[in-house]
């Protein structure tokens, strides 16, 4: 079973993810991304979605013409875990 993170972890994980805020339903970590068009918005679901297959992980996201808003959560965990802060750590390398 994939353990939920505890607050020393949690802490230390967020040090490191300075975009992504805490958010209690769920409990998780959410962050939006704002490009320049539908387009781009879209490219980038696009690859984090080959990230979140591969990795039998899938956000709970949204998305508004230019604007991506993703939530990370581990349900089988009830709350943050490992898993969620790796993915973060992805979706933010596509950024690079």
């Amino acid at each position: 079973m994939i353990a939920k993170l505890d607050e020393a972890q949690r802490a230390a994980a967020l040090a490191d993810l300075p975009e992504w805020t805490v958010t209690n339903e769920p409990d998780g970590i959410r962050r939006r991304f704002t490009f320049g068009d539908f387009n781009q918005a879209l490219g980038f679901m696009t690859r984090v979605a080959l990230i979140a297959e591969k990795a039998d992980h899938h956000p709970e996201w949204s998305n508004v013409y230019n604007r991506v808003d993703i939530i990370l959560t581990t349900h089988d965990a009830g709350g943050l875990s490992q898993r969620d802060v790796d993915m973060a750590r992805a979706i933010d390398g596509l950024l690079r």
